[in-house]
């Protein structure tokens, strides 16, 4: 694959994925605006990762079905769309429901990464697919800054407006870029859609590395959903620039998926997943010390997404060695497994915070990544890799 071509999937893929957290640090704005309480501004974060879930299980395993770039470019004309009467919105209902439809429409960051490891060396695989997944990520965390920036400049409309803009500049750029990708498979959708779920049962490890996710993305929705009314409330009072700049902190983790990749690379994926796990459940222990020192939230934010990105990197490039006839079916699976987990805790994190303070959240957030690395304890697999064959 030349540079060029990875930067740019790598760009993309950060584009894509930040529709769906740009409304985080909007959410005490967008309370007073639409008149609605904590927990129903947070079902908006939970809907855009529904949308996200529904678009992995029927649309992401069209990659391997459809030709590439021309689902990837549709897939973006319809995100600009949703985009745009997100910002449009006369009321909270219209919001949710082109949330519903950016969220369903993003995943074509989930087509683009499966997409880079076909393309890729099976010797460099996990290096391009971290770094493709580094600008995903970047994408991910920056959009709280962006968003918190441009909406304390310009209006949280401006976000969405933005984003409609950059989405139809994206699939022009794209539509020129991408080299056409033949499918991989030419079974009616219907049959894919039922292989998908047979490679569910044929494949145990689909089934833990899922599993994984779903307790470390649950903390990490649960953390970053809840985070922006701990620092707006009593004790901080920052404003939307400042949860903004706050939110930066958290990209200094995005810095680590090229590493990941390449202990992937190495055999280390067993290994290193336990230590991810281990990491994120120490930054909730100092989450919950340290909710009166920003500088210590700050740091318990940088671990965190430095854990949950490593596990993740670790566990698509276990996957996408699974079946490379099925890579998108196998991506579509395993993005969709732990988004479920996302929007549990997205959806329970403001109302633990409601009910508990953050003193709850913390113990909320800590509890899940000690499940995982219990469960960890449990794969035997010979090796310092995670085995292809078994649990």
């Amino acid at each position: 694959m030349p540079g060029w071509l990875v930067v740019l999937l790598a760009v993309a893929g950060g584009l894509t994925a930040a529709n769906l957290y740009y409304a985080q640090p909007l959410l005490p704005s967008l309370s007073g605006v639409f008149r609605i309480g904590p927990a129903a501004a947070g079902s908006l974060i939970t809907t855009t990762q529904v949308g996200y879930v529904l678009g992995m299980l029927f649309l992401v395993p069209l990659g391997d079905r459809v030709e590439k770039r021309r689902l990837v470019t549709i897939l973006l004309a319809i995100t600009a769309v949703a985009m745009a009467a997100g910002g449009s919105a006369v009321g909270f209902p219209m919001l949710l429901i082109a949330a519903l439809i950016s969220g369903i429409t993003s995943v074509v960051a989930q087509i683009l990464v499966p997409f880079a490891a076909s393309l890729a060396a099976d010797h460099a695989r996990g290096r391009i697919v971290g770094t493709v997944m580094s600008g995903l990520l970047t994408g991910i965390l920056l959009s709280r800054t962006l968003s918190s920036i441009v909406s304390g400049v310009a209006g949280w409309r401006v976000v969405y407006l933005g984003s409609a803009v950059a989405m139809a500049l994206l699939a022009l750029a794209l539509r020129f870029a991408l080299p056409r990708h033949a499918p991989t498979t030419d079974l009616a959708y219907r049959e894919v859609l039922r292989s998908t779920l047979g490679l569910v049962r044929t494949h145990p490890v689909l089934r833990r590395r899922g599993l994984y996710q779903v307790a470390m993305f649950g903390a990490f929705s649960a953390f970053w959903t809840t985070i922006s009314f701990v620092l707006t409330g009593p004790g901080f009072h920052y404003s939307a620039f400042g949860v903004g700049i706050f939110a930066l902190v958290g990209a200094v983790g995005a810095a680590v998926a090229p590493f990941a990749g390449r202990w992937a690379d190495r055999g280390l994926t067993r290994r290193m997943s336990g230590v991810a796990f281990a990491v994120t459940a120490a930054a909730f222990a100092i989450a919950g010390f340290g909710q009166h020192s920003v500088i210590l939230l700050a740091l318990s934010a940088v671990l965190l997404d430095v854990g949950v990105q490593t596990s993740l990197i670790l566990g698509q490039h276990t996957i996408y060695q699974l079946d490379p006839a099925a890579r998108a079916r196998l991506n579509s699976v395993f993005i969709a497994t732990f988004f479920t987990g996302g929007a549990l805790g997205s959806e329970i994190g403001p109302v633990v915070h409601r009910a508990g303070g953050w003193t709850a959240v913390a113990l909320l957030g800590g509890l899940l990544p000690l499940l995982a690395l219990l469960y960890w304890t449990t794969d035997r697999a010979p090796g310092a890799s995670d085995s292809l064959a078994r649990t």
